[in-house]
């Protein structure tokens, strides 16, 4: 009797008990704490996610065998030093997947590391060396502003006629790679640009905003500065009496950005780039299936919607090649259509820039907000190298 009731309460438990005698562990990074925590804090839950969502149907397969998916996130701190050490620290418990990690000097950091480690490593930096085929385990989560930037600038001036420019962000790789294409796209469009750079971790922006004032920009554009960090600047220059339109060609963050500046009054008149066109309902589907699955909110906005399907698609290469072995998963990645269920369908891309097309490239989105009211985010469509 004991043995019948045994088996019927195992055939009455979900799939994802099943995987309970197997694990394997994903690896999430990126900045978790400071001002661009809200990236960072994106990729794991878009991990998250997709670990839920294979979890629910079993797991991954590996050798044979079912196994639970378990996400082990990692701050790296937006440094090359904490993506470096975050590689390693991920190795040692037998992590060959990371999900992660987001800027430009993470990037730099980690790519030896995860090499020697034989870790697949997709980073959503702007670098303009974000792959290497010298590095062919490295994956890119979308294009940066050499394949967006001019679309979002035509459709601002739309909105905002403007002559001139100036772009403030950080003064490392993260900044300057971002900012100095900004700006060359900015110049083809007939705009005088301007460039500002500051130390990361600054939160007073007074003398920044002071040579801004005096150069009397039609625009101000904080390019990749960080959401916390955008929020602040953005503050201080309406604070201090600049009425012009601001842009931001540096990547997702808006809400956090309305947050922290004090709110849709505050910034007026704004546009900006997003990685995915967030205004599909599809799309913002993606928050509801989250609360369905671990019954909490994600942390991160809409920078989760665009980590997510690198996330699900590296899952499923798992289960395809029956190992999480880097090696044979990133083999099985290349061979996979970019088609996401809530974002579209997409393509492989990067051979043009960096020589390798191991990058990710999907519809984007351009948004608007004029005169405190927002307008929305338009989608963008994209077409194959």
């Amino acid at each position: 009797m004991k043995h019948r009731l045994f088996v019927a309460a195992m055939l009455t438990l979900p799939a994802t008990a099943f995987a309970q005698n197997c694990e394997m562990k994903l690896g999430a990074m990126g900045p978790m704490s400071g001002g661009a925590a809200q990236w960072g804090l994106a990729m794991n839950s878009a991990a998250e996610l997709a670990a839920a969502e294979v979890n629910q149907e079993g797991g991954v397969k590996i050798g044979g065998k079912t196994c639970k998916v378990v996400v082990v996130p990692y701050d790296s701190k937006y440094t090359a030093d904490g993506a470096a050490a975050g590689s390693n620290a991920l190795a040692a418990q037998d992590i060959h997947l990371i999900i992660g990690p987001v800027g430009s000097p993470e990037a730099t950091g980690i790519k030896p590391v995860a090499a020697r480690n034989e870790q697949i490593s997709w980073n959503a930096s702007y670098a303009k060396n974000a792959l290497e085929p010298k590095f062919p385990l490295m994956f890119h989560i979308a294009p940066g502003p050499s394949g967006w930037a001019d679309a979002v600038i035509k459709r601002a001036m739309k909105e905002f006629p403007m002559k001139s420019v100036a772009l403030i962000a950080p003064n490392d790789q993260g900044g300057t790679d971002i900012a100095s294409v900004d700006a060359e796209a900015y110049k083809a469009n007939g705009v005088t640009t301007t460039e500002e750079y500051y130390q990361r971790g600054t939160t007073n922006f007074a003398p920044i905003v002071t040579r801004i004032l005096a150069a009397k920009p039609d625009v101000v554009d904080t390019a990749s500065s960080p959401p916390g960090d955008a929020g602040v600047i953005i503050k201080q220059l309406r604070l201090a009496g600049f009425t012009g339109a601001i842009g931001r060609l540096g990547g997702p963050g808006t809400d956090e950005i309305v947050r922290v500046s004090g709110g849709l009054d505050v910034l007026k008149n704004f546009y900006w780039f997003e990685t995915v066109p967030t205004g599909d309902p599809k799309v913002r589907a993606i928050d509801d299936e989250y609360k369905k699955l671990l019954g909490k909110d994600p942390i991160g906005g809409t920078a989760v919607w665009a980590d997510l399907p690198a996330a699900r698609m590296t899952l499923k290469a798992v289960s395809i090649a029956g190992t999480d072995d880097a090696k044979a998963v990133a083999a099985a990645l290349r061979k996979m259509p970019v088609d996401d269920p809530n974002i579209g369908k997409g393509y492989w891309a990067g051979k043009k820039q960096f020589g390798i097309a191991q990058e990710l490239q999907f519809p984007f989105g351009v948004g608007i907000i004029k005169d405190g009211k927002n307008l929305g985010v338009e989608r963008q469509e994209v077409k194959p190298e």
